[in-house]
């Protein structure tokens, strides 16, 4: 598959690392919410080595999924890594026996997760790791994260991450941590329908900054409306597939993680890359989010 079947390249700011636009998110690698081991490992590996065959070289991952186990699966199925995968995780979070989702923000929890990481990776440093501010689970929280980010620019200057991003932030936030570091992308709950980020995706755009949003086809419930339907079987597509394409045409800085545990579903998220939205197509669309309860989210 081509790079323009995946929505063209990106390189990531200050950095040597470029991408395709269409990655792989690897969080239901794991079992049921999020938590130990998937039911069939071997389609787990499947589907990594797939997508990797596919042109994929941009895998988002953490290792509180699982915990450890979605790192272990990446790592059997692909290393030795081949040159230029970028692999991006995240850090700020831990997993108790209960399954729950805690804090794990000091500067000595963020050094164990470096280490976590790179031991169940297999890698000496890791590409990118993201701060993921938990705010209110899914959406941030206004607040101070300059000594987790300060604690990841030590880690970044000891050679164990090579550059650091951020998740689930305020503008604020980005701003604050800026000012500590460099920042080269950041991770956000965002879709055709949710769009509460849109001043800060064009910040970020002419800065060269990279947005990658989480829950891009919905989340926990997928988008449903009845015009990204309609303007799916107009251009005989699936509306999944629109959703994504949106994203790819919403700004040149937007990256796209779309996870799946079946190859079916990862081939048509890649196959959306493919696509070519006219511009009514793209007006329909943009009405969504400005519509009266349009979508589930």
């Amino acid at each position: 598959m081509d790079e323009m079947m995946l929505g063209g390249r990106f390189a990531f700011p200050g950095t040597s690392l470029t991408v395709l636009r269409i990655g792989y998110g690897a969080m239901q690698l794991s079992g049921p919410g999020v938590w130990g081991p998937p039911k069939d490992p071997d389609a787990a590996i499947s589907i990594l080595r797939e997508a990797v065959a596919s042109g994929v070289n941009h895998i988002d991952t953490s290792d509180f999924y699982g915990p450890h186990v979605t790192n272990q699966i990446i790592r059997q199925a692909l290393h030795p890594y081949p040159a230029g995968l970028v692999i991006v995780t995240k850090l700020g979070a831990r997993r108790p026996a209960d399954g729950s989702w805690q804090p794990a923000i000091s500067p000595h929890e963020l050094a164990s997760a470096v280490e976590d990481n790179l031991r169940n990776l297999g890698l000496e440093a890791l590409d990118i790791v993201n701060y993921r501010a938990m705010g209110a689970v899914h959406r941030p929280e206004d607040g101070s994260i300059a000594e987790p980010v300060t604690a990841l620019a030590n880690l970044k200057r000891k050679g164990l991450i090579r550059h650091i991003g951020l998740s689930n932030v305020t503008s604020a936030q980005v701003a604050e941590a800026r000012s500590i570091t460099d920042i080269v992308c950041v991770q956000n709950h965002y879709n055709l329908a949710f769009r509460h980020d849109d001043a800060l995706i064009d910040c970020l755009a002419r800065e060269g900054i990279a947005y990658v949003p989480f829950f891009p086809l919905g989340g926990f419930t997928p988008l449903q409306s009845s015009a990204l339907s309609t303007v799916a079987e107009q251009l005989g597509a699936t509306p999944m597939q629109i959703a994504l394409a949106w994203l790819l045409h919403r700004s040149a800085n937007i990256l796209l993680i779309p996870g799946t545990s079946s190859v079916t579903h990862l081939r048509e998220n890649l196959a959306a890359g493919q696509l070519r939205l006219p511009a009514e197509a793209l007006t329909e669309l943009d009405e969504i989010a400005q519509a009266p309860s349009p979508v589930e989210q």
